[in-house]
């Protein structure tokens, strides 16, 4: 039977539709076949290790031996009683002497030495303090005076101290009752101030503080002032109330050794306030400046 060419057309069109849609049908089924074990594998994995995890948990959560509870008698060997007193080591006891300045001068005046000195014995915290300063010109004793004092550490850096302290020179010796501070203020100034009350009701004051300029190590410079001060006037010792005198100076050693420095400086005195009137009208001099020289030790 013949077809016509219109037929035959219709026909490969049809055949060629039909091939075209079972080759992606096909194709869709063989990948969904390929991929179906891996979906059944993972659905498996879960559970075996689930199974494995709890495995491994129950073996490490559950210990070999069972633990004991803890007694009274394990917390005592764990944490005995400690005696505080018995592991405290005796304070060690030291001392120290130190003549900060051992000075002479030669002036108009007249030659001239001065001294300034402290010595302390005792621990860390208790001390025994021992300070002495005066001054001789011409071969007499102008000022001379002796502190004994008793110094407890109240910080790492200061010491409150109480004594008494005894004038020799001017005028007859007096006693004062004294009490200060002394230590090491900020930027490494050292600093004393002591209040002292004497017989009369007399009150005084003094503070001294004195830098240490490391220029090498070995030379050093230091600056000092000095300040005294009166609650009232003292007219038979010169003395008018408010600042009574100041003391400025400036000295250069050089440290041989640590304990052994020779240095050389000046010194300015000046009186102050109504004391320098005083001094005015006893025709005695207001100030004073002077080349110094001597030496620094200690031991």
């Amino acid at each position: 039977m013949k077809t016509s060419f219109p037929a035959r057309l219709h026909l490969a069109c049809a055949v060629a539709l039909l091939a075209g849609t079972s080759v992606p049908a096909f194709a869709q089924q063989h990948d969904h076949a390929q991929h179906a074990p891996p979906t059944e594998e993972s659905a498996v994995k879960p559970e075996a290790h689930a199974l494995h995890a709890q495995h491994d948990h129950a073996a490490m959560s559950t210990p070999r031996e069972p633990v004991p509870p803890v007694t009274a008698e394990d917390l005592a060997a764990a944490f005995p009683d400690i005696d505080h007193h018995a592991m405290q080591h005796a304070p060690a006891f030291n001392h120290k002497v130190t003549f900060n300045r051992l000075e002479a001068w030669d002036a108009d005046e007249g030659t001239g030495q001065a001294w300034e000195g402290s010595a302390w014995f005792g621990t860390d915290t208790d001390r025994l303090w021992l300070r002495s300063e005066g001054e001789r010109v011409g071969g007499h004793t102008e000022s001379a005076d002796l502190e004994v004092l008793y110094g407890h550490s109240v910080s790492p850096w200061w010491d409150v101290v109480a004594g008494v302290k005894q004038d020799f020179k001017p005028g007859d010796a007096r006693t004062w009752a004294a009490v200060g501070v002394q230590g090491m203020a900020p930027y490494r100034f050292e600093v004393s101030a002591t209040a002292y009350v004497g017989e009369g009701g007399q009150v005084a004051a003094n503070i001294e503080a004195e830098y240490t300029l490391r220029i090498t190590n070995r030379l050093i410079l230091q600056p000092l002032v000095e300040v005294d001060l009166a609650a009232r006037d003292d007219i038979e010792y010169g003395i008018a109330s408010g600042f009574t005198s100041i003391e400025t100076g400036l000295r250069l050693r050089y440290e041989v050794t640590r304990r052994f420095a020779p240095y050389v400086g000046v010194v300015h005195e000046r009186a102050l306030g109504d004391t320098a009137d005083l001094k005015r009208s006893a025709d005695e001099p207001t100030r004073d400046t002077r080349i110094v020289a001597g030496i620094r030790i200690w031991f």
